[in-house]
């Protein structure tokens, strides 16, 4: 016996001004302007789709591998900036990642709680 589930995607074009700052020739990077794009919805899905929760050590990590240094330093020091956030960065394999500290664990939980999807509240430790 087998069993298949299908399903369909759609590109729609009135979203490809929203990808086209995200993406240059073909690879995905992090945009100078990102403290003038990131906003609470943004980091919000950023975390749902790259994060982490340590529950040991009550820290959130980004997956930020596949973007230079320069990008990941630049994303820091926006979270740093835009939304007060204690974060580092770390070597791990080939790329970097960011972590956010335990201590501002309570601030991005009272910042994204109401705006991360319920099924992935797990990722800010709620």
């Amino acid at each position: 016996m087998y069993e298949t589930i299908l399903f369909y995607t759609y590109s729609l074009p009135c979203f490809t001004e929203f990808c086209i700052p995200f993406y240059s020739s073909g690879i995905k990077i992090i945009p100078d302007n990102i403290e003038d794009l990131l906003t609470p919805w943004g980091l919000a899905y950023l975390i749902s789709d790259d994060g982490g929760f340590c529950k040991k050590k009550r820290r959130i990590t980004l997956a930020t591998n596949c973007f230079s240094l320069e990008e990941v330093q630049l994303l820091a020091q926006t979270l740093r900036v835009k939304f007060k956030l204690i974060c580092h960065i770390n070597k791990h394999g080939n790329g970097h990642v960011i972590r956010i500290s335990s201590k501002s664990l309570t601030v991005i939980q009272e910042l994204l709680k109401d705006k991360i999807p319920s099924m992935m509240l797990y990722k800010i430790g709620l």
